[in-house]
């Protein structure tokens, strides 16, 4: 058995494939390259005849092995998260956009990435919310968000009636979502949220806090994905697909909130190039902040 150590912190723990290959993976590797890898490290220190190694070696050995691949930017991205995970710099992100566009699917890959364990959906935070507030005070939590609207008399002006029903629900909900996120601010653990609800302008961000609004083109790739979802999930697809409008109507709402508040707006075309997209894109904004921390 191979033990690795960690003289920083004083841990010493068996060598992991699994734990190596999830690490690579935040390089934005595909978890099979990223597993021959792991491996590749693996049979070199049993060559070498190692028991005894820490997490440094382990560290290089690894970047060494990225670069044999001719992986010279996931080399690169390796060390960063490497460093920002000693940092503990604690991050939450936030994954909002229309029923149906992925973003259970991406957070579920973004926590598996990250090391993440907590992922909590907003629609999780909507039911916690129904069992405490009864129907008769705040009726639009006790229906679907794109028919919210028949349930509120909103006197706001600007929007279609299906929007300010909606806003009225996000509005509600964001009042749970925000309790969740002072929580997790407080406590300084790692968490993602995902859900409808996170609406841009709603939500009050930290320096740490990553909001991406997931979006798909059109009719086709929602009809195509409510199809899919339905084969693993109790969620009929012809259901969403009768409301399909208002879901469209919707996620321009979302869209345009997103341009308003400056927050990205990522195609979900396929799943590894939307989560490489945002894992590349905090990359970048922890290394404006560690710049500016070494700086200071």
């Amino acid at each position: 058995m191979i033990i690795v150590t960690d003289p920083e912190r004083k841990i010493r723990l068996p060598f992991s494939r699994g734990i190596l290959t999830r690490s690579i993976t935040l390089a934005g590797v595909d978890v099979g390259i990223a597993y021959i890898i792991a491996t590749e490290v693996q049979k070199e220190l049993t060559e070498r005849k190692l028991k005894l190694v820490t997490t440094e070696e382990i560290r290089e050995l690894t970047y060494q092995k990225l670069l044999d691949h001719g992986l010279n930017e996931a080399a690169k991205r390796y060390l960063f998260w490497r460093q920002f995970r000693r940092l503990k710099i604690p991050i939450t992100i936030l994954l909002g956009g229309a029923t149906g566009v992925g973003k259970s699917t991406i957070a579920t890959e973004l926590a598996f990435r990250l090391g993440i364990r907590s992922v909590i959906g907003t629609d999780t935070i909507r039911e916690v919310m129904r069992k405490i507030i009864a129907p008769e005070l705040l009726p639009d939590l006790h229906t679907s968000s794109f028919l919210a609207w028949k349930v509120v008399s909103s006197r706001k002006r600007g929007n279609s009636p299906l929007i300010r029903g909606f806003e009225n629900q996000v509005q509600h909900v964001s009042v749970g979502v925000s309790a969740v996120l002072e929580r997790a601010y407080k406590e300084g653990f790692n968490t993602i949220i995902e859900g409808i609800h996170l609406v841009p302008g709603y939500i009050k961000l930290n320096e740490n806090s990553f909001m991406y609004v997931i979006t798909v083109k059109g009719k086709r790739d929602f009809e195509a994905r409510f199809y899919e979802r339905a084969r693993y999930s109790k969620r009929s697809a012809d259901y969403y697909l009768k409301h399909i409008d208002a879901i469209l109507e919707i996620q321009d709402f979302i869209v345009g909130r997103a341009k308003e508040y400056g927050i990205p707006i990522i195609n979900n075309v396929e799943l590894e190039n939307t989560v490489n997209s945002i894992m590349e894109n905090i990359m970048e904004r922890l290394m404006e902040q560690i710049d500016a921390m070494v700086k200071d």
